[in-house]
């Protein structure tokens, strides 16, 4: 019913943002993702977005001019920016240009879900579906919004850069704290080590992609974060008691 696009110039949001919500229960039939500005104004007109989800900075371009753009062009949609700058500027200039909301990264579930909700009732007319579950971590089997605010931002860190080099330290960086206090703040609410969170998220993300794509394993190690082939499938198949081309195979049967 409803088009998505998803604008970020790193691939990795671009994967956690679209896999954050249950889109299609929300209504959205597609999802569309670019890298860049050129990509969105280049495919727009075909794509005829309901809602543009636009990352502040995109490359060297500032998504709030991409948006003045789209505007320009008659491009109709319902924009929400996304930031890692927490500045007030940055805030202004994209309400200036039109856009329903102003989100810091990493996304939280809740608000993306409330945002989206208001958009599909207030602007697009639409109804929503009464929600069966509630959405949660998979590997902690835990809803989000049963956790501390601050597992929660981590978990949702791992969700969007579980491909890049992120490590409990780096996370204890952002957040000033010291990381071994954070480590036992980790292990203390989720009964894991962030070092197995981290393992097991990549592992779960892996598989799903195994079974539901044909991409090649060494571009999924690569994905998931791992450089080195004989690592990936050594975690993999001691998580699993299976081998990830075994796994594929026997899903084929």
């Amino acid at each position: 019913m409803y088009t998505l696009v998803i604008v970020d110039d790193e691939p990795n949001i671009l994967e956690g943002v679209s896999r954050l919500l249950d889109w299609k229960a929300l209504g959205f039939e597609r999802i569309k993702t670019a890298k860049s500005c050129f990509e969105v104004i280049s495919h727009v007109v075909d794509w005829k977005p309901d809602v543009c989800l636009v990352d502040v900075k995109i490359g060297n371009e500032y998504g709030y001019e991409l948006i003045n753009c789209l505007n320009g062009i008659g491009i109709k949609s319902n924009y929400i920016m996304m930031s890692g700058y927490d500045d007030f500027k940055y805030a202004c200039e994209a309400l200036r240009c039109g856009a329903q909301d102003y989100l810091l990264k990493p996304i939280e579930r809740e608000q993306l879900q409330s945002r989206i909700e208001k958009i599909i009732v207030e602007k697009l007319h639409g109804t929503l579906q009464k929600e069966e579950k509630k959405n949660g971590d998979p590997i902690l089997d835990r809803e989000y919004e049963k956790m501390s605010p601050l597992i929660r931002k981590i978990v949702m860190i791992v969700g969007m850069e579980y491909g890049q080099h992120i490590s409990l330290k780096s996370i204890a960086d952002r957040f000033r704290m010291n990381a071994t206090y954070l480590g036992q703040i980790f292990i203390k609410e989720t009964d894991m080590k962030f070092s197995e969170y981290l393992m097991a998220y990549r592992m779960y993300v892996a598989r799903q992609k195994i079974l539901n794509t044909d991409e090649k394993i060494s571009a999924i190690a690569a994905d998931v974060g791992y450089s080195n082939m004989n690592y990936f499938y050594q975690h993999f198949h001691n998580y699993y008691n299976i081998t990830p081309s075994e796994m594929r195979a026997k899903n084929r049967e």
